[in-house]
């Protein structure tokens, strides 16, 4: 961030001090930004030279590096301020960014993309929180507490300031910020379509023929190096993409006026440009922006404008599909017409051969495909896509290696002659943790240290006889970072004695992050002993005995200790045996790979030697020279330069352990001076931590370093890196010709390495890319947009005696073209031979043949994979753009993970991020990978700038790299699993993030914006064909009417007959009333009821004549007590109970009509009381019938705090009623006269009453007992709420009519007993028994673990012949399948357990019964079911459904299915509402206000076609009918009913039905922490509240697996995800989820949640 015609370096001390000063306050929050600016032109305005339109290129300088920390309480007086903070200046802050990334380039380029957004607000509803949830989480949970520091990646000092460019980095005509800020279309970055190539008015160069000034030749690289390039102005295209607006982000402000001096575009393009930079382009029709969820309306944008013919604008929009279609754009709108190309058959005619087929179920083959390809959007390739156009490339050669006469045979023959020949001179020194030399290692002292190590390990480990021991055995090396010296030794006396060392890591604690794949290693190279040194093994975890822990995964380890004193001094006549280097392993490095596993890569012994020769020739090493390492010695180019090719060369060697270089970063620059070093290795933090704190150190000179190897440079970050610290200590003697950045990887070892320039030679230029271009794999040289652009310095050329190509990293290994990025491999005798016992993995990475474009091999000699990603530049240098594992595939496009990380960074992080730990990442969701950011949070920032921070981010990434994120997560600070330096441990934070174990602290997700791949919407054709039609297309097709009809009810109409039968005359008694009064005389003390406690002990019996008499007294009490007129209503308020039944005939004896109402719960009368007296009000009841208990109760205090209690109607207690008789006892007139009214809450939250006739009770319970062939012999049990439905029907009227005895098991007894209902089935030895959901979910999750306890008390159920669970729902098949499963061993069958299916028009339609073939279950294609169609598919497809059958339809029903919208009948493949049509329908609903239209379209509804006579009633449930092969009671195939789900609870969602069942069981596997969850919708968003079982801080985890399960399973986005505790979601009496009252209360904010998470 210079300023224009400024040059620092010419300022004032004072002013450039102030202006450091100024910088700091602002890194640390002291000042706004809008301050900073103000104060910073003030005083630079005096020094600022006004210069002409072209900028000369600025000046290599640098600002003083200012620092961060918290912000101070008042300002103190600056000078004071400045000497504080300069002596606090070594000490770390928590803000300190990971300065590998840092790019003063790229910090503006980002800066300039979010000025775009500056204005706009996020309208983005902010998540909610409840305040516990803010307490982040101790920060040592998950890690030791880190005292010494954050990550190896990061700088120990904080921030630096800005540094400027190098001349040849920017060109001096690339567009100024603002004017490419005018240039762009205006609009939200978030939203951008991940199928464009080119947004944001990003432009391509047109074909060459227009008229413009072309150089003569083409080089092929030409642009891409000059130093200073001259700005050719390139002919330009409009944006090819107009940016998707959602609502949320309006241009609050028309664009500025153009700078004065625009970049020229050819006038025409010029023109379109700014019109479309002023227009707001609709999204195409297709796309669907997220809603606009805030209150107030966003403000219109700009005018529309229309597009002159010559400006097509092409492109995807999101929601297009299919490679059939071509996009021709409808010019005058800007929207895009499909037309369908060139497809074999037409869609019509396809459709009408697939109708004619008959419904087949598809062979097992075809589901275990991946059906990816019904589901995604296939993204049609953008035309601008750009191509690579050049040649195929051609390999590149390395020098030649030349041969030294005094090349030692083998790296061991080296240490043994400098160990003879001079013994004295200094092979290793040490440093103490403050930065001191510990101690020296000579040559001699290695020597003779190694061989009496290798002599010990062969011949003193075991007894005297057995050798632990042979050559060619792997040895792991355990040695600490600080303690080189134990390393070499035992390194080297591994080589002496022919073992194989495999360093590792020393393991801290059982936690680590990757321990267990550690142990991978160790188990694949079949490592059985450790070296270790004493201190060391003190300090690894042990057991409680001492031992040393065996940690997860690890194979057994004997551990050996090489402290010189536990060696043996071999006899004279013992030496070591060093053979010629041959093709051996000689030892074995480690390496993590993307997915975490770690594997050995093997380098044999000549490979090793071969190696060290190539870089003593690249290097030109020397004898005697001194190297300062400040690298991992065990690994990579810490071992390579350090350990071996260091002896090889009798380098002094100077290791710089990572801790001391945390407490004081100049270290490495200190020893460099102090021993007059000629090499030091380096990473580029190492650079950057010296930078910060070069202030302390004036003397220092680097003037003896002739390289300076960056380890690191081949990460596109470190040109920044290189630049500012050659800027700070150029003036220290540093060179700038001595920076050798160069390219590693463990397979490959170097690939390519700077060599030293000659003093005065320019230095090599950059590459400036075009971000788009690389995304597509090519070269392209940045020219448009400088936001967008990567500078890439090279890496040097190949190494002596390499062979290199560049292949295409997917695929077969295709050579590329010149202008193509690919993966970089190598042919050389120096690399690694093999991953040790993995011979697959061996072989697609240590034996590649390159193939040419037609697939035909090149040649013979096999490559390695390096795993980096990089071209060949002019000259035959190398550049590297990132990793194989750091790439992000995402839409077909490559996104360097490194590179978002950078963004991420420069987004101001130093309030938000914790010492810069971010951590970038893809994981796979629906088809494609979704990349997900975590960054640690600084312990003290705000909820509200880590909000910001993230909105910034996401707004960045899109801008820059034009990509969606789909996750941004915030976890606190440490607790990101570490690498052993300290960095953060990618592939566990990726599990983690899997597994919902990361526990953020803040959660952004955006599935909207970067999921672009979901199928299209499907748009619901007009109905242009009859229901007539439908059905004579379903008789072609060789389909059924869906319709189904249980037996018939076989009225006996001859007396006599019935007299002979012993039966009660059905025709004469039409009435329950009159059943009682029979029974009571034909069979007065025959039981009817036994009701139970908990205790399993009876506490009441009614006989036929005891519940006759009870009947009279509450009769009699009616009639004289309430003076009750006959047909009014009178409320039943009872417990389950006898009570209940008595009162309901003493009502029917009366002439009144029964209304049973839930009594509310005593200790929860604010939430029960409201329903009651509703009930009470709306059946307008002229009395009501409790016990005493309960009349305290309505007449309470607390009752009077939920409702009124002084308006009850009559109350009568009818515990202890006198006897009387009433005058008579009440007949109807008729049977269609209303014999009690039956009350239920939907699921839908709507209070519904229906009107049950005299006739439909006769008629109901003749159903049943002919169903489950119920007579006066049997016993049944029921344990169900007797309130409403078939539930009241079984506890009430059944035993009276059928005469069976019920044993009645109130529901709530089983909270004193579990398993009081399953002991009373095993002791009364019942065939047949009823339950609710609720029960059964009782006894399977209380009862499930304890079958031994039941069984050993004698619990038996191979009695039970059924076990029925009544519901008005689809058959929860889990729970019964359970259920069967658990209860097997105490003898349950498993065909015993069935469904009965209800609804409120007709409350029993199906009931499985005794006899027919068992309940049949299918499995359905969910992907149909949504279009209403019903597949079936075999178990275990892919997107399967299992459906059970609800029961055997009862005797005289008849059901049939039908569109609810033409009510026309449907066949049997088509999903929909379920009619029905029987003796027992209800005769209507009860309302206040009698909406008698409402209730002749659900009770009295014809067919439009078919039948037109028969009436119908419409159960308002979806379900489907299918001829099964089992054959009924009459010897026809038997008929299944299916029901599918509630029709008022479906959701329409994309213009497809969906069942909230089906995507809340999804969500309930999710994570264990999710006990329920419920789903509904709001606007057009899905809503998922789900249940928190686990601690708070599992939350926040919940959200992004949620919205991964629900995108997956059943391609939909959630929109917003709320957390809530146990219990919140409301269930009904029936154990049914009230989803409508959910929603209610979260739309007025009632639910308390734990956590929102709006998913923008």
């Amino acid at each position: 961030m210079t300023d224009r015609g400024v040059d620092l370096a010419a300022l004032p001390k004072e002013v450039r001090d102030q202006l450091a000063e100024l910088d700091l306050e602002l890194s640390e929050g002291d000042i706004t930004q809008k301050g900073y600016e103000k104060k910073r032109t003030k005083l630079l305005a005096p020094y600022i030279i006004h210069t002409p339109a072209v900028e000369p290129p600025p000046k290599n300088d640098v600002l003083p590096p200012p620092t961060s920390s918290s912000s101070s309480h008042g300002p103190p007086p600056s000078s004071s301020r400045y000497r504080e903070r300069r002596s606090r200046r070594t000490h770390r802050g928590g803000g300190t960014r990971d300065d590998r990334y840092r790019s003063d380039i790229h910090t503006e380029a980002v800066q300039a993309a979010l000025a775009k957004h500056k204005e706009e607000k996020m309208a983005l509803p902010m998540p909610t929180k409840r305040r516990s949830t803010y307490v982040q989480s101790p920060i040592n949970t998950r890690t030791p507490p880190d005292s010494s520091s954050g990550s190896e990646d990061e700088t120990s000092v904080r921030r630096q300031s800005s540094v400027v460019a190098p001349t040849h980095l920017v060109s001096p005509n690339l567009q100024s910020p603002e004017s490419w800020i005018n240039r762009t279309v205006q609009g939200s970055s978030t939203s951008s379509s991940a199928s464009s190539t080119l947004s944001h008015g990003e432009a391509k160069p047109q074909p060459q023929s227009q008229a413009q000034p072309q150089p003569q030749y083409k080089p092929q690289y030409q642009p891409l190096y000059q130093p200073h390039y001259q700005h050719q102005p390139q002919p330009q295209h409009p944006p090819q993409h107009p940016p998707q607006h959602p609502p949320q982000h309006p241009p609050q402000h028309p664009p500025q006026h153009p700078p004065q001096h625009p970049p020229q575009h050819p006038p025409h393009t010029a023109a379109v440009t700014n019109m479309l930079a002023q227009s707001r382009i609709a999204p195409s029709e297709n796309s669907h922006p997220p809603p606009d969820v805030t209150a107030v309306a966003p403000p219109a944008g700009g005018p529309r404008v229309d597009l002159t013919s010559n400006a097509v604008v092409r492109g995807m929009s999101r929601g297009q599909s299919r490679s059939s279609m071509m996009e021709t754009a409808d010019v005058g709108r800007g929207n895009i017409q499909r037309v369908p190309v060139n497809s074999r058959v037409s869609t019509k005619i396809q459709q009408l051969l697939n109708t004619l087929k008959r419904p087949k179920r598809p062979p097992l083959s075809e589901f275990f495909t991946d059906d990816s390809e019904e589901i995604v959007e296939v993204p049609q390739p953008d035309p601008n896509t750009p191509k690579p156009e050049g040649r195929q490339i051609m390999p590149v050669k390395g020098e030649p290696l030349g041969v030294v006469s005094n090349w030692p045979p083998a790296l061991q023959a080296a240490l043994a002659r400098w160990g003879s020949t001079q013994g004295k001179s200094p092979a290793l020194t040490a440093l103490d943790i403050t930065g001191r030399p510990l101690y020296t290692l000579t040559y001699g002292k290695l020597w003779s240290r190694s061989v009496k190590l290798a002599y010990t390990l062969l011949n003193r480990l075991g007894t005297k006889n057995e050798q632990i021991l042979k050559p060619g055995d792997r040895v792991a090396l355990v040695f600490p970072n600080s303690d080189p010296g134990m390393f070499w030794v035992a390194f080297y006396g591994c080589l002496l004695a022919e073992l194989i060392p495999v360093p590792i890591e020393v393991p801290l604690s059982r936690k680590d992050a990757g321990i267990s794949q550690v142990g991978f290693l160790l188990g694949s190279c079949g490592v059985g002993l450790a070296l270790t040194s004493e201190i060391c093994l003190k300090g690894l975890p042990k057991t409680p005995t001492g031992e040393i822990m065996q940690y997860k995964g690890w194979p057994r380890l004997k551990w050996v200790v090489t402290d010189s004193k536990y060696l043996t001094k071999p006899s004279k006549d013992w030496q070591p045996h060093i053979p010629t280097a041959n093709t051996d392993p000689a030892y074995i490095e480690y390496k993590a790979n993307k997915e975490g596993t770690v594997v050995g890569v093997a380098v044999s012994k000549v490979a090793m030697l071969t190696h060290c020769q190539a870089l003593t020739q690249a290097c030109n090493y020397c004898e005697g020279e001194t190297l300062v390492n400040v690298l991992d010695f065990k690994k990579d180019m810490g071992l390579w330069h350090g350990v071996l090719t260091g002896v090889m060369n009798r380098i002094h060697t100077i290791s710089v352990p990572y801790a001391v270089m945390k407490a004081c970063p100049l270290s490495w620059v200190q020893r460099v001076h102090i021993h007059k070093a000629r090499i030091a290795l380096v990473k580029c933090r190492d650079l950057h931590w010296a930078m910060m704190a070069h202030r302390d150190q004036r003397e220092t000179s680097l003037a003896s370093l002739r390289m300076l190897i960056v380890a690191d440079g081949a990460n596109p970050w470190s040109v920044s890196s290189c630049d500012a610290f050659l800027n700070v200590f150029q003036s220290h003697g540093l060179k700038p010709e001595v920076i050798c950045p160069c390219a590693t990887s463990p397979e490959a070892m170097t690939v390519a390495l700077r060599r030293p320039g000659v003093p005065g030679t320019p230095l090599p230029a950059r590459a400036i890319l075009s971000m788009g271009g690389l995304s597509h794999g090519v070269i392209r040289v940045n020219t448009e947009d400088k936001n967008s652009a990567l500078t890439v310095q090279d890496v040097g050329h190949v190494m002596p005696g390499a062979l290199m190509c560049i292949v295409k990293p997917d695929g077969p290994p295709q050579l590329c073209k010149t202008d193509e990025i690919g993966e970089i491999i190598i042919n050389s005798r120096a690399g690694g031979t093999m991953y040790y016992g993995l011979p697959g993995l061996t072989k697609n990475t240590f034996e590649v043949i390159p193939v040419n474009s037609n697939g035909v091999p090149i040649g013979e000699i096999p490559f390695v994979r390096s795993g980096l990603l990089g071209f060949v530049g002019p000259g035959s240098l190398i550049f590297v753009v990132g990793k194989i594992e750091g790439l992000l595939m995402v839409c077909g496009r490559r996104h360097n993970a490194d590179d978002l990380v950078a963004t991420a960074l420069a987004v101001e992080p130093v309030k938000t991020v914790y010492r810069g730990r971010i951590a970038v990442f893809s994981v796979t969701v629906f088809y494609d990978e979704r990349v997900v950011i975590v960054a640690e949070q600084r312990p003290d920032a705000s909820e509200e700038d880590s909000f910001q921070w993230m909105s910034r981010v996401l707004q960045a990434i899109d801008s820059i790299h034009q990509v969606g994120l789909y996750c941004l997560a915030l976890v606190p600070a440490n607790t990101l699993p570490k690498t052993p330096l300290g960095g953060i441990h990618i592939s566990d934070t990726k599990q983690f993030f899997l597994d919902g174990n990361l526990h953020p602290c803040n959660i952004l997700m955006c599935p909207h914006t970067c999921v672009t791949n979901l199928p299209k919407p499907r748009q619901k054709q007009p109905v242009g064909v009859g229901p007539a039609s439908v059905m004579v297309g379903n008789l072609v097709a060789g389909k059924r009417i869906a319709q189904a009809a249980g037996r018939d009810l076989g009225m006996i109409d001859d007396q006599d007959l019935v007299r002979k039968l012993c039966m009660w005359p059905t025709v004469m008694h039409q009435y329950l009333t009159e059943a009682l009064q029979w029974r009571a005389q034909t069979d007065p003390d025959h039981v009817l009821y036994v009701l139970l406690n908990a205790k399993g002990v009876t506490v009441g019996t009614a006989s036929c004549v005891q519940l006759h008499k009870r009947a009279e007294k509450i009769a009699a009490a009616l009639t004289e007590k309430g003076s009750i007129n006959t047909g009014e209503n009178v409320v039943l308020l009872y417990p389950p109970g006898i009570d209940l039944i008595a009162a309901f005939y003493g009502c029917l004896y009366a002439g009144c009509v029964p209304v049973n109402v839930r009594p509310p719960h005593p200790q929860n009368l604010a939430a029960t009381l409201p329903t009651v007296r509703m009930i009470i009000d709306v059946s307008k009841a002229a009395c009501i019938l409790t016990t005493q208990n309960l009349m305290r109760i309505l007449r309470s205090k607390d009752a009077a705090a939920s409702v009124n209690i002084k308006t009850w109607p009559i109350i009568i207690d009818t515990d202890d009623l006198p006897r009387r008789r009433p005058p008579q006892i009440y007949k109807p007139p008729t049977a269609e006269m209303i014999a009690y009214l039956d009350f239920s809450v939907s699921t839908t939250g709507m209070l519904t009453g229906v009107k049950i006739s005299h006739a439909a009770v006769s008629a109901l319970c003749r159903s049943v007992k002919l169903q489950c062939e119920l007579y006066s012999s049997r016993q049944i049990a029921i344990c169900l709420d007797p309130y409403c439905g078939l539930g009241f029907v079984l506890w009430c009227l059944a035993s009276v009519y059928s005469g069976h005895q019920s044993i009645l098991i109130p529901p709530f007894e089983l909270e004193g007993c579990l398993s009081l209902w399953l002991s009373t089935l095993s002791q009364y030895r019942i065939r047949d028994t009823f339950c609710s959901y609720s029960v059964m979910e009782l006894c399977t999750k209380g009862l499930g673990t304890q079958t031994e306890l039941l069984k050993a008390r004698g619990v038996n159920l191979s009695c039970v012949r059924s076990c029925v669970v009544i519901a008005e729902e689809r058959p929860r098949l889990a729970l019964t399948h359970s259920f069967s499963k658990l209860f097997k061993d105490v003898g349950l069958s498993s065909r015993a357990v069935s469904t009965a299916f209800g609804s409120r028009v007709n409350l029993a339609i199906c009931l499985q019964g005794t006899t027919g073939p068992d309940p049949c279950t299918v499995y359905v294609d969910m992907k149909s079911l949504r279009h209403d169609r019903v597949r079936l598919v075999e178990r275990g497809a892919p997107q399967s459904l299992p459906l059970m059958e609800s029961g055997k339809i009862l005797p005289g029903v008849r059901v049939i299915i039908v569109n609810p919208e033409t009510r026309g009948p449907l066949g049997d493949s088509h999903l929909g509402e379920i009619w029905v049509n029987s003796p027992h329908t209800a005769s209507g609903y009860y309302t206040i206000y009698g909406e008698e239209s409402l209730q002749a379209d659900h009770f009295n509804t014809k067919l439009s076609f078919g039948d037109p006579q028969t009436l119908w009633a419409r159960t308002g449930y979806l379900g489907f009918v299918k001829r099964t092969e089992l054959l009924d009671a009459s010897g026809d195939r038997h008929d299944a009913l299916f029901v599918v789900g509630s029709l008022d609870e479906t959701l329409e969602l994309r213009g497809l039905r969906y069942h909230p069942i089906d995507i809340e069981t999804s969500v309930s596997r999710a994570h264990r922490s999710i006990a329920e969850s419920a789903v509904f919708t709001w606007t057009n968003l899905l809503v998922v509240v789900s249940e928190l079982c686990g601690s708070e801080q599992d939350a926040l985890d919940l959200v992004p697996l949620i919205t991964n399960v629900v995108l997956e399973e059943h391609h939909l986005i959630v929109g917003v995800v709320v957390i809530v505790d146990p219990g919140v979601i409301p269930i009904n009496s029936r154990g049914e989820k009230q989803r409508m009252h959910l929603r209610d209360s979260f739309l007025a904010d009632q639910l308390d949640p734990i956590y929102v998470a709006y998913n923008m």
